[in-house]
């Protein structure tokens, strides 16, 4: 009988599935071993077995952890989903940076904010781990420089041809206005969000869009979001609802953190974000990012931004899965 030991959190409502796993996975960086975890059948079949039901579902996400790139990170994280493995996620990172805290790998500082450094596949981020005395309260999640790749970018759809705006918050996203398509995010048009989605996202892989500037191993449209511009508040902050569609049809039930990095850019590009302002980042099941740009830089000819994203992640479980190795189901199924 096989055995697997998980620790599983939520943030704003997206699972992250944290494991520690046996088998060694060989690079000399979190990224060099993204691409030996793809190509090794036991790394994947470890994915498989902890994401597929029945013992997760089609939109289960987690990450195994890895070694540091160098000892200036305390860990290293792969993600993965359904699919594969990603060059990044923010939740997943705000999820680690709880977990970091709650198991005593990282003290935390008395100051009551805690720096834990994580290497993932796009490069080093940050949680930014805001307690009350042994309580975590609130986790800040300081993103890679992120940057709009294309504009305007025309794509054929079922739904007729429509614009998007490609940007890189350490993954690629399409970006698309829900009004364009007559849709709005909410759950009653989850199942056309998920089909523009990933339409948008199967168009534009492969294409010209789809290619990192500066790391192959970055491309690709990882996800399409499709969001609803919603104004600003009495205070200034501007509010977005969005939902990302990534990987074949999975959703995020967050706001997206990486995506949520990427909207940063994106209206930060087109003058409507600026330092000292917040986007009120909501997700179609209506929890909430907040995220603001920490820095402006350039990266190569391109104009970028920090992005910070805020949220909180909430342990939901421990588990031992099993694999019984006369189960004909093996490492499960998957629907979607």
């Amino acid at each position: 009988m096989t055995t697997v030991e998980t620790v599983d959190y939520h943030t704003a409502g997206e699972p992250f599935r944290i494991v520690q796993p046996e088998t060694t996975i060989p690079g000399a960086t979190v990224a060099e071993r993204r691409v030996a975890a793809i190509g090794d059948d036991a790394v994947q079949s470890l994915r498989r077995l902890l994401c597929f039901e029945p013992r997760g579902h089609a939109d289960m996400y987690g990450g195994f952890l890895v070694p540091p790139d160098d000892e200036d990170a305390q860990f290293g994280v792969l993600f993965w989903h359904k699919d594969g493995f990603s060059t990044a996620c923010g939740h997943g990172t705000i999820a680690l940076g709880a977990w970091a805290i709650h198991t005593g790998l990282v003290r935390p500082d008395p100051s009551g904010v805690t720096d834990v450094r994580i290497d993932v596949p796009s490069g080093r981020v940050t949680a930014r781990v805001r307690t009350d005395g042994s309580q975590v309260v609130g986790v800040d999640f300081i993103n890679v420089p992120s940057y709009v790749l294309h504009r305007d970018v025309r794509v054929p759809t079922s739904r007729g041809d429509v614009v998007v705006d490609v940007v890189y918050g350490g993954a690629i996203y399409a970006h698309l206005e829900a009004s364009s398509v007559g849709l709005s995010v909410t759950p009653e048009n989850y199942t056309e969000l998920i089909a523009i989605g990933r339409e948008v996202k199967h168009r534009l892989n492969g294409s010209e869009y789809a290619v990192h500037p500066e790391d192959e191993r970055l491309s690709g449209i990882y996800g399409t979001i499709v969001f609803d511009d919603l104004g600003c508040t009495e205070d200034g902050e501007l509010r977005q609802r969005n939902v990302t569609v990534f990987a074949d049809g999975e959703v995020d039930r967050s706001p997206c953190g990486s995506g949520t990095a990427s909207r940063v850019a994106n209206l930060a590009s087109a003058g409507r974000l600026v330092p000292g302002q917040d986007l009120v980042h909501e997700s179609i099941v209506g929890t909430v990012f907040r995220a603001r740009i920490v820095a402006e830089l350039s990266v190569g000819d391109r104009q970028a931004v920090v992005p910070e994203v805020s949220g909180m992640a909430y342990r939901t479980g421990r588990h031992t899965f099993e694999l019984d190795p006369a189960d004909p189901l093996g490492e499960g199924f998957v629907l979607r």
